[in-house]
């Protein structure tokens, strides 16, 4: 019987991986991941131990379902084509099958593997290819609301299409040699098991997705799915979540539980549109999509910078949102437009700075979703919002958090600070600060910024790039 390396990147899941079904209809299966320098050593992964520790988590959990349907993961470190070389000599392989991804780094990798080895891509990072989501005379959508429109009307994904799990796999010769995976402490509130992923999946669209409208942007209501990292590492395809979701509309009640399955849909579709840019236009994730505002006066403050890093801003909700993001390696999507607004708008702080050290922390980080995220909170990006256009955090945090409840969690020494102040903590008199325990400059930051004093900076700085 021929044989075939399934070859994993970022697809770390048994159930409708349109790669490995492809291996098994080619003949016996290898499975394969590749502890890649390149892609490791990245700037976007290097120092992403969040990251790094759901990747190995998941693939060792992967490697417990494999066994136990009679296969086994193979794990080898190297350049792909060096190892994929090898790995077709060792085990008399005629294919590979990999599942197509969309960033610069992996297309090229691909092109260089297909160049010279028998390398089958196929679908399953996104439900639509970026080059079938096209403009009626041709090339790529730009904007989200006509992508949104064509991606809707091309064929759309039905639980029949769905792949299921193969209940057994071939077996694997016991003299194949696999690296060890790495082991890093496993993200206690990210279990990295494609189990919890399809877990949250049911949970999230049988609940909360009927809400999701109204409560997706409260900070302090769990109203989002929180499936991101499972979207980043594929322990869950596009199409389950898709299917899911339309299913969910199908089942809706009233007009609001239909909204909130069609909000989360969009949702989805945005990941699509940010995965389409980063194929079409792979200069973002080095420069703004508007070539009018490549030249905007950013700002040198590296103390600002850090204080924005370490959520001591003096702000409470930038503040509360920052530390979420350092203790979980995850923030409320709401959260991170309101931090980057601050870091961007207030700050005049390079939108790149903010983008890399996201990345850094982000369990979901994702080059096209965080790059298309920053992008447009900065005004910069394709769609963006406008460059004008400034989050007031203390609004903000009143509208999201209006009881307070996010802000107390995350930010303990303000725990004391009478509700009416909370956003807001500098508005207390010295005596009041006293009296509730809470002296700015000594238990909580003094605002590192006048926002009233900002903006005109700001306004002048974008105008000045759009005159060059």
């Amino acid at each position: 019987m021929p044989s075939a390396l399934w070859w994993l990147r970022r697809d770390l899941r048994l159930h409708d991986n349109p790669a490995l079904h492809a291996a098994l209809l080619h003949g016996s299966v290898i499975p394969v991941f590749i502890l890649d320098p390149a892609a490791l050593g990245s700037r976007y992964h290097a120092h992403a131990e969040n990251r790094r520790a759901f990747l190995f988590g998941g693939l060792r959990a992967l490697d417990a379902e494999l066994q136990a349907r009679g296969s086994r993961l193979i794990v080898r470190e190297g350049r792909p084509i060096d190892v994929l070389r090898e790995l077709l000599a060792e085990t008399g392989a005629t294919a590979i099958f990999a599942e197509e991804d969309f960033s610069p780094y992996a297309r090229r990798r691909d092109l260089a593997v297909q160049r010279t080895l028998p390398l089958t891509l196929t679908g399953g990072v996104t439900v639509h290819h970026p080059q079938s989501v096209q403009k009626q005379g041709g090339g790529p959508y730009t904007v989200f609301t006509p992508f949104s429109k064509a991606w809707k009307a091309r064929p759309l994904p039905t639980a029949r299409d769905i792949l299921p799990a193969p209940a057994a796999l071939p077996n694997v010769p016991i003299s194949l040699q696999s690296s060890v995976i790495p082991l890093l402490p496993t993200p206690t509130h990210f279990p990295p098991t494609e189990a919890e992923a399809q877990r949250r999946l049911a949970d999230f669209v049988s609940k909360r997705i009927f809400n999701y409208s109204d409560d997706r942007n409260r900070l302090d209501l769990e109203g989002t799915s929180a499936l991101s990292p499972y979207f980043r590492f594929g322990l869950l395809s596009a199409r389950t979540a898709v299917v899911a979701a339309l299913e969910a509309g199908r089942n809706a009640k009233d007009q609001t539980a239909r909204k909130g399955a069609e909000t989360w849909l969009n949702e989805l579709i945005w990941r699509e549109f940010y995965l389409n840019i980063l194929y079409h236009f792979p200069d973002v994730l080095t420069q703004a999509f508007n070539p009018s505002l490549r030249n905007i006066p950013w700002r040198e403050a590296p103390d600002e910078l850090a204080a924005w890093q370490q959520g001591l801003t003096g702000y409470p909700v930038v503040d509360a949102c920052m530390r979420q993001l350092n203790t979980l390696g995850w923030m409320h999507n709401r959260g991170r437009m309101i931090v980057a607004s601050f870091l961007v708008k207030d700050l005049l702080i390079d939108w790149r700075l903010g983008e890399h050290y996201f990345m850094e922390k982000l369990v979901d980080g994702d080059p096209a979703a965080n790059n298309g995220g920053w992008q447009w909170t900065a005004g910069v990006g394709t769609d963006a919002a406008p460059y004008f256009r400034i989050f007031n955090p203390v609004l903000q945090s009143q509208k999201f958090d209006p009881y307070g409840a996010f802000l107390r969690r995350w930010l303990p020494e303000l725990a004391n600070v009478p509700d009416k102040f909370l956003h807001a903590p500098w508005e207390m008199t010295p005596l009041e600060q006293r009296a509730c325990g809470v002296v700015l400059g000594e238990h909580y930051p003094r605002p590192i910024v006048d926002r009233s004093a900002v903006k005109a900076r700001t306004l002048a700085a974008y105008k000045q790039s759009q005159l060059k």
